[in-house]
């Protein structure tokens, strides 16, 4: 005969004798277990909800009847007033969640629970423990002091369940550098992207590819690059052709970034998308340079205008035109500016005609400048507005006139001579 079948017998015994403390259960406690429902594997990076189960798997082994004692409310298998709390231990994973009262979980019952989190960005591939503290009460012991009249004892217990996730190896991508040439507002240009795989896993058949950012304006062309093999530490170069939409002040912009790839299982994965940006120069920017062209009225006249490349991007093949508007027309409104890199000028002529009835004052004429960007694009420049000044007509002084200018000439001398033959006559 063991020890614990002799202490069972023995404490039959003392139920059995005329005393007034009587004890149903014998050998009974909860029994709490814990798992996370559902997959246990996770990736860095990755906001995540633990889906807990904690089982109570306590029984009661030997159970007795004694006629005059008091049945109880609890059952010394119970645990009572549970609270649970997920902690990160020594994990690289951020709990989000307080503790959490979940109630009682009788025997054979269970509670559910989620709980939020996070898993590090760079953690390494691997197994790792997350403690699981819980507490709660159980009935331990029950007194019977009369007839009607039982005194519970209850056991505080403390007590901490490991629970094992699995973090995946994974590629993570961080952008090393950006970089465009030529790339302005209302034109095409490259864009030069170098990245790392900074993860665990090495990624297999990888392609790497940039997309719009949100509203940003700049718009791939070409939009993904293959590069095979992409393994942990590793670093590629991509190039990419992109547009950028008009109308955008020059600064910087962002594009997404992000890698394909089949992982160590042979799954095709998408990586986490990294936000990087990218410098944009404004539009092609021309000004019209003093002096002020004048044209007098009644006349037509090839007027000279400058033309200064303000920007900060050359064009190619650059050519003007005027828009002729009353009281000017035009027969010759274009001119051939060629090449103009930032800060130059370029001359256009353009020949012009004035009514001799238009009033003489300060006009403008609208103009354009059409041109080639760096990968031979055609764009057109925002209006260019040229001052122009309408002189007074040369006719209209009376000293003009060759036939007045006759008269005006012979009644001088006329005047002249009548006043020298007074004078002798005086």
């Amino acid at each position: 005969m063991d020890i614990r079948t002799a202490t069972v017998i023995l404490l039959i015994a003392c139920c059995m004798a005329p005393a007034l403390a009587a004890v149903n259960y014998i050998d009974s406690s909860p029994d709490l277990s814990a798992q996370i429902a559902g997959s246990n594997e996770f990736s860095p990076g990755q906001d995540v909800t633990f889906n807990i189960v904690v089982q109570n798997g306590g029984l009661n082994t030997f159970k007795f009847n004694n006629s005059g004692t008091i049945d109880r409310d609890d059952l010394p298998n119970t645990a009572k007033l549970v609270t649970v709390q997920l902690l990160p231990g020594t994990a690289p994973v951020t709990i989000k969640t307080d503790p959490q009262m979940v109630g009682d979980i009788p025997g054979a019952g269970r509670a559910q629970l989620a709980v939020n989190g996070k898993i590090a960005d760079n953690t390494s591939a691997g197994e790792y423990q997350l403690p699981l503290f819980i507490q709660y009460k159980y009935l331990q012991t029950t007194r019977q002091e009369g007839s009607d009249n039982m005194q519970f004892v209850y056991k505080q217990v403390n007590q901490t369940l490991p629970l094992v996730i699995k973090v995946k190896p994974l590629l993570k991508i961080r952008v090393l550098s950006a970089s465009a040439d030529s790339l302005n507002a209302g034109s095409e240009g490259y864009l030069s992207i170098r990245i790392q795989n900074e993860g665990s896993d090495d990624g297999k058949k990888a392609t790497v590819k940039v997309t719009r950012s949100g509203s940003s304006p700049i718009i791939p062309v070409d939009s993904s690059i293959y590069v095979g093999d992409f393994p942990s530490g590793g670093v590629v170069t991509c190039s990419y052709r992109v547009a950028v939409s008009s109308g955008v002040e020059a600064q910087t912009y962002p594009i997404d970034v992000s890698v394909n790839y089949e992982d160590f299982e042979g799954i095709s994965v998408m990586s986490s998308t990294e936000t990087t940006g990218v410098p944009v120069g404004g539009k092609a920017v021309f000004d019209i340079v003093p002096p002020v062209p004048g044209i007098e009225a009644g006349k037509k006249a090839v007027i000279t205008v400058e033309y200064k490349n303000t920007g900060n991007m050359a064009v190619y093949q650059a050519q003007s035109r005027i828009t002729a508007v009353p009281p000017f027309s035009s027969t010759d409104n274009t001119a051939y500016l060629g090449d103009i890199k930032p800060g130059e000028s370029a001359t256009a002529r353009y020949e012009i005609s004035v009514p001799p009835e238009a009033e003489p004052r300060n006009y403008t004429l609208d103009s354009e400048v059409q041109y080639r960007d760096k990968l031979d694009n055609r764009q057109i420049s925002d209006t260019v507005r040229i001052p122009i000044r309408v002189l007074q007509k040369t006719g209209d002084s009376p000293l003009a006139n060759p036939v007045l200018l006759l008269l005006f000439t012979a009644g001088i001398i006329g005047a002249g001579y009548y006043l020298v033959v007074m004078r002798k006559r005086l």
